[in-house]
């Protein structure tokens, strides 16, 4: 018989020089070989590789005779799951192994025979749940404690067993060994694991512990959970409870009945109960959180006034508790700034940015859908823009239902505190607006029913909500809830601009943001964005004294005529232009030209119809006539876009005049501006010549009326397969091109962006699509494309600027590909623009060959 060494690879004894490591032991293992190495008082501990645990899950055991006597004859064991990621969860610790008959006679003689007897009913109560496999509802009906209960469950368990309980200490462990093995790796918590990110063949190690019984009369004895921050706010805070007379986290589960551990109004502390054993405790945290480089929750017990330290796990924490800790850790020297970024994931900064629903609060689920716009908004129902709008001027908060929205809805939009749609998907009309706007959005809840006639939406329980009464949109998670649970307030305080500072530092491509309105100008100035990317000028014009014009305008019927309505369009797109670029103080700014259909500027309704003809002084039915000629088989494939810009120049004229004079006149009191004109929708070269053109006659002409010069840039939205394809021919009449990989990824899969949210959860669950491409960039596909794009257009033009302007820029995946393709930036909406930095900064430290820290 070989005893258990510190040089054994599968069944190893941990001391400081033991040979083992997280990818082979997991994360607990190798974190007890950490506390040994600095003298902590970790009790005697043995490590089973993966390859031990999984070879006992097969039926092969170490010499189990052996392992016991790696132990001290009188000790009871306990064994813990170490698995690489403690997020990925594992069979429960086991406690009080070793218990019998003979060793409860003598510990009862030793703590007393009713805590004894505690002990041997906890481990008959887990053996025979866990380990037996017995029905639970025997063991959890015993009402008796101590030496009653003890009897009890030891007759229940020979009843259900039909054998007595096993009081061979080497085949108790054998078989909890076996049994947490063999739990790992069955298919139930195979398919648990894969949910949370853990590959197909992850492992488990399993340790076996010494254990330090917390139970007894010679002194102080019990057990607790100590951590020096407070979990969800990240200030420096002892936090944590303390039990005597238990073991494990019952101080935890007690409530009133566990002490607090310095001293507190409220109760008693283990500060005053147990002042040396308190103090040590307090310096073995203190030399854990130094040492290891992180906040660490400490399960401890306490035997006869002996401190001994069990366990050590990096403390959960909430996302804003976890940004103070890595920015305090980096100011104190613990870690470097880079290390401060990489330990925050960058969609965890959404959760800084937005409300969201409270930890622990109830949740009571009526729908699920995408989740298109992160954030928590309660509000009262409604189903129009009016209403919406008429609940804002009340001083309700509201939620905006539709179907699906357009850019009618802006308005209600703006309004609203969150919109919940029927249809969509993440670049839906709904999803776009409400990430630019910060508005939190649940798009595509195609399993609830929405009756628009009605005024009522249905939920998956079955249950009817009519308008006016309140529900809450979780559109982190893409679930509606019933009522208004608790929330919690956005809280950008001063570390999340230092770790941004951190991150600016360290990466390696520009961020900028899309917007279209003077706020959203704002807020992307706010998040520190380098310039706007795409600011979408259509929806300009949608507002209440400009949309008369613009169907004054789509009406014409001579160039004169448009020029006349379009005039009246100037003044206020060149004030729109003026106070973007006043916001961005010299920044560059990225305009896209008109781009939709025009017929989404016209009525549908009889009322809006009437209204119409009423402003053009026609006949209802000439407007009615007018309108449905003017309808296309497919809009969004159809006169959009360039297509517009050539065949209605008018509209591109007045855009650019607004853009050169807005830029004089933005220049007087600022930093010099250099505006950048983006056409939409090009696929050929021909049509950039012909758009070009013109807009270097605009050029010139308000510089000889100004009598001032400008500088501007023209580009191209590279967003149709042919667009990338002949890019090689694009390129030399652009002095940018950014890829709008919305519409790019929507024409190359024929798939609609809008309506794609209906069945795309059923495509990625049977793995037709790995992805949402909507979501994240499909590199496969459109990505061939795009990297075909920027390989040719700098074939031609080497100085040409690369980008993507689409709701891909803010996704982590995304960028990734965007910085190995050679782009000069990405842009996306403003509330996206901090999670960009912390992703690209994350993506040029880990190529540098920086690593986030262990998760345990």
């Amino acid at each position: 018989m070989q005893k258990p060494d510190s040089q054994n690879p599968h069944v190893t004894l941990i001391t400081s020089d033991a040979p083992m490591s997280t990818p082979t032991h997991g994360g607990r293992a190798k974190c007890l070989q950490r506390l040994v190495r600095l003298d902590l008082p970790v009790p005697r501990t043995v490590a089973l590789s993966f390859d031990a645990v999984h070879r006992i899950a097969a039926g092969t055991f170490p010499d189990m005779a052996a392992l016991i006597a790696a132990f001290d004859p009188a000790a009871l064991l306990c064994v813990r799951p170490s698995s690489a990621d403690p997020d990925w969860g594992g069979p429960g610790a086991i406690l009080n192994i070793g218990m019998n008959d003979a060793r409860f006679v003598d510990l009862a003689d030793e703590i007393g025979q009713e805590a004894a007897a505690a002990l041997y009913l906890r481990f008959v109560q887990a053996y025979a749940i866990h380990v037996a496999r017995l029905d639970p509802d025997h063991f959890d009906e015993i009402e008796d404690s101590g030496t009653a209960g003890l009897s009890a469950a030891l007759r229940a368990y020979e009843d259900e067993a039909e054998e007595p309980f096993p009081q061979d200490p080497a085949q108790q462990l054998r078989e909890v060994l076996r049994s947490m093995a063999r739990a790992w790796e069955g298919t139930t918590a195979r398919l648990l694991r894969q949910a949370k990110g853990a590959p197909v063949d992850a492992g488990l190690g399993l340790v076996v512990q010494e254990m330090a019984l917390g139970f007894g009369g010679q002194g102080e004895c019990g057990s607790g959970v100590l951590q020096l921050v407070h979990p969800e706010t990240g200030q420096r805070q002892i936090t944590g409870r303390y039990l005597s007379q238990s073991q494990g986290r019952e101080a935890l589960r007690h409530g009133s009945a566990s002490l607090y551990l310095t001293r507190d109004p409220r109760g008693p502390s283990l500060e005053e109960l147990a002042p040396e054993a308190f103090a040590a405790l307090k310096a073995d945290a203190e030399l854990m959180r130094r040492k290891l480089r992180a906040e660490m929750q400490i399960e401890f017990t306490i035997q006869n006034g002996q401190l001994h330290i069990l366990d050590g796990v990096r403390v959960k924490a909430s996302a804003r508790a976890a940004l103070q800790i890595a920015v305090r850790l980096a100011e104190e020297g613990i870690i470097t700034p880079d290390d401060a970024v990489l330990r925050i994931e960058p969609r965890a900064v959404s959760e800084l940015l937005h409300r969201q629903i409270a930890p622990g609060a109830e949740r009571r689920v009526i729908g699920r859908g995408v989740a298109a716009s992160p954030g928590a908004a309660t509000g009262r129902i409604v189903f129009s823009s009016s209403e919406a709008q008429a609940s804002a001027a009340r001083g309700e908060p509201c939620i905006l239902v539709r179907r699906e929205t357009s850019p009618e809805d802006i308005r209600g939009m703006h309004a609203a505190v969150g919109v919940l749609t029927e249809r969509g998907g993440m670049t839906s009309h709904a999803a776009v607006i409400g990430r630019g706007l910060g508005l939190p959005c649940v798009v595509g809840a195609a399993r609830m029913t929405f009756d628009l006639q009605r005024r009522t939406i249905e939920g998956e329980n079955g249950k009817r909500y009519r308008e006016g009464e309140t529900i809450t949109l979780d559109g982190t998670s893409g679930e509606v809830l019933e009522g208004s649970p608790e929330t919690i307030e956005a809280a950008l305080e001063g570390a999340f601009h230092t770790l941004m500072g951190w991150a600016d530092q360290a990466r390696d491509i520009g961020v900028r943001a899309n917007a279209d309105t003077p706020a959203d100008a704002a807020t992307a100035r706010h998040f520190a964005a380098e310039g706007i990317g795409l600011c979408r000028t259509e929806h300009m014009f949608f507002e209440a004294d400009r949309i008369t014009p613009m169907r004054e305008m789509i009406f014409a019927d001579t160039p004169e005529d448009r020029q006349a309505a379009l005039a009246l369009l100037l003044p206020m797109q060149r004030k729109d232009f003026t106070e973007l670029f006043r916001i961005m103080e010299g920044l560059p700014v990225c305009i896209r030209l008109f781009d939709p259909p025009l017929h989404e500027f016209l009525p549908t309704d009889r009322a809006g119809l009437r209204a119409l003809a009423e402003a053009l002084d026609l006949p209802v039915s000439d407007v009615t006539r007018r309108v449905e000629a003017m309808g296309e088989y497919n809009p969004m494939l159809g006169l959009r876009g360039v297509r517009l810009g050539i065949t209605v120049p008018e509209i591109y004229d007045m855009q650019a005049r607004a853009i050169f004079e807005a830029t004089l006149d933005a220049s007087r009191e600022g930093a010099p501006v250099v505006p950048e004109i983006m056409l939409p929708l090009v696929s050929a070269k021909r049509e950039v010549e012909l758009v070009r053109a013109r807009i270097e006659a605009v050029a010139a002409a308000v510089k000889t009326e100004r009598g001032r010069g400008f500088t501007y840039r023209l580009g191209v939205m590279v967003e149709t397969p042919r667009a990338c394809l002949r890019a090689d021919e694009i390129a030399p009449y652009s002095q940018f091109l950014s890829f709008g990989t919305n519409d790019l990824t929507q024409m190359t899969y024929g798939l609609s962006r809008d309506d794609a949210g209906r069945f795309m959860s059923d495509y990625v669950s049977q793995g037709v699509f790995r992805e949402d491409p909507f979501h994240v960039l499909d590199v496969d596909g459109v990505g061939e494309l795009i990297a075909t794009g920027v390989q040719r257009g700098r074939s031609t033009n080497r100085t040409v600027t690369l980008s993507i302007c689409g709701e891909h820029g803010g996704n982590p995946e995304s960028i990734a590909f965007c910085r190995a393709a050679g782009m000069d930036y990405v842009s996306c909406s403003p509330f996206r623009v901090p999670v960009a930095r912390l992703a690209a900064a994350h993506l040029a430290l880990k190529d540098r060959g920086l690593q986030g820290p262990p998760k345990r």
